[in-house]
């Protein structure tokens, strides 16, 4: 056998130790922190100073649960259930005497989705993500700049797509670094009518799971 064959062979049989092992950890928790991104949005027929709405980087904290139904050495398939949680997305836009949005509002995304991870038995595995579920808005009493708000806290429908990296760092744990985008219904705001119905909301994050 020549030199070539031989390191092809031992390589293809630690590639299949490394999916037989990998066999025995189907599940996955695990959770992450960072920030979620909203562009500013333009308000329809103002007149007054201001007329964006700017949305602050709030601090975003999430959970993981996901079930791995296909393994081989190339590519896995599972089912996962992110939850993204954004306790508070500080909001500005207009002026004193112009109070048009509130002071802040919270989000909550839960989308079911089917990931596909590339070389999931190695130290380092990329993923993308695909889903559908629900998010959550809900929104503040005051206005910023004082004032009752008038808008309401909303359920609507949430598409996720996201990519991300695990990378090893001992027995069962790993690391996660990931970017979702949770396309969301728009939040509530009456007195800044945008002309939209959906909005971009990007979530950049690390954490850690544990494979069992």
């Amino acid at each position: 056998m020549s030199g070539t064959r031989l390191w092809i062979s031992v390589l293809c049989v630690i590639a299949l130790a490394a999916s037989l092992a990998a066999q025995d950890e189907k599940n996955e928790i695990g959770g992450d922190i960072g920030r979620i991104f909203i562009s500013d949005q333009s308000i329809q027929g103002a007149t007054y100073f201001d007329p964006v709405i700017h949305s602050g980087k709030g601090l975003s904290f999430g959970g993981d649960y996901a079930h791995r139904f296909l393994i081989t050495p190339i590519f896995s398939i599972s089912g996962e259930v992110p939850v993204i949680y954004n306790h508070d997305v500080k909001l500005n836009a207009g002026a004193y005497g112009d109070s048009v949005v509130p002071v802040n509002y919270k989000e909550l995304f839960v989308t079911p989705a089917v990931r596909a991870n590339l070389f999931p038995a190695t130290a380092v595995s990329p993923w993308v993500s695909f889903g559908v579920g629900f998010g959550r808005f809900t929104q503040s009493s005051m206005l910023d700049y004082g004032g009752t708000n008038p808008g309401k806290s909303t359920t609507g429908s949430v598409i996720q797509g996201g990519v991300g990296l695990d990378v090893k760092a001992w027995s069962r744990l790993y690391i996660r670094g990931e970017a979702r985008d949770f396309w969301s219904d728009e939040p509530d705001f009456p007195l800044a009518p945008t002309g939209r119905s959906r909005q971009h909301n990007y979530f950049v994050g690390v954490g850690a799971f544990w494979r069992f």
